[in-house]
């Protein structure tokens, strides 16, 4: 069956591809610490289930020192703007065509295979369905740029390249946080955590464990810089033993609307440097924190949403 292994060197070939496109590129003087930086990236997401944990943590490091070194791409040749200008005029709202098919394939995909069984053959692992369809839904949205844009060869490497030099490191940041939350996981942080908030705070009816469970989640994820990486230790310690064993939540409730509640603070953080200093630098905006003040109203409005709905969904009928 299709699994999690097959989706990571499907994820891996961009990387790779970026990696290549660097070592040809003998005319930038660093054009070896960018390859090998972005090649070790690819080997550990396309070959880390089957390396030994040592050298997946090696290649971790080797990433760590050469981010370190610092990066500093020579830059790709692109289009200009007048010639952008004309090319979306000439082609207008289809452009839109590749960005929306990537969710519609994603969205269609899990539907139509639940259990990830095609004409009863198990074809997919169940719990891998969703990133499954969202790396066909990739491919599709690949092939229709392609089909749509007939650009010349090669020229998908290169703005791949061209976009992730613009992002740099910060492009590995969510897979590395999600890392440090397992570490905090499995160091026992969640029950550190949730020793602590059952010593100031009587987490015994369901409007207050979810009070302190999706607030817990947005700052964990303002000081971390990623809700994925806040996730294992505000679940371990609050979500699991209070809101579903003890308090008996729902579980799907819980675990979806506290992960949303993380992600508003992902909104407000420049810690989550890759959705929120990342795109000051692709805009060339003057104030380094600007997308912030903007997101802020949402992320808050949304986290009070967060609390009400997980209040009901989790716990209908019972008194709040």
């Amino acid at each position: 069956m299709i699994g999690l292994d097959a989706i990571g060197i499907a994820a891996a070939t961009l990387p790779a591809a970026v990696a290549l496109h660097h070592v040809l590129d003998t005319q930038s003087p660093r054009h070896w610490r960018n390859a090998a930086f972005w090649g070790a990236f690819a080997t550990t997401l396309g070959a880390g289930p089957w390396l030994p944990d040592l050298v997946n943590g090696c290649l971790v490091l080797a990433m760590v020192a050469l981010a370190t070194l610092g990066l500093k791409p020579a830059p790709v040749a692109t289009t200009d703007d007048a010639t952008r200008g004309t090319l979306a005029r000439r082609w207008g709202g289809r452009l839109f065509l590749p960005a929306l098919a990537l969710p519609l394939v994603t969205l269609g995909g899990t539907l139509a295979l639940p259990n990830g069984k095609l004409g009863g053959i198990a074809l997919i692992e169940p719990k891998q369905v969703t990133l499954v369809a969202l790396a066909a839904g990739a491919a599709v949205a690949l092939v229709l740029a392609l089909l749509l844009t007939r650009p010349p060869r090669g020229a998908s490497a290169s703005e791949a390249r061209r976009l992730i030099d613009g992002i740099g490191w910060p492009m590995v940041l969510p897979q590395m946080l999600a890392a440090l939350g397992g570490i905090f996981a499995l160091a026992g942080v969640g029950k550190v955590v949730a020793g602590g908030v059952l010593g100031l705070v009587a987490v015994d009816t369901p409007f207050v464990a979810t009070l302190v469970y999706c607030l817990g989640m947005a700052v964990f994820t303002v000081v971390m810089g990623n809700a994925f990486a806040a996730f294992p230790i505000m679940t371990l310690g609050i979500g699991v033993p209070i809101l579903i064993h003890q308090l008996h939540g729902d579980p799907a409730a819980v675990a979806a609307l506290g992960m949303l509640s993380g992600f508003c603070g992902t909104l407000l953080t420049p810690m989550a440097a890759n959705f929120n200093i990342v795109p000051v630098a692709a805009l060339e905006l003057r104030d380094r924190f600007a997308v912030i003040p903007v997101q802020a109203p949402t992320a808050l409005l949304l986290l009070v949403f967060n609390i009400a709905a997980l209040t009901l969904l989790a716990f209908p009928g019972s008194p709040k």
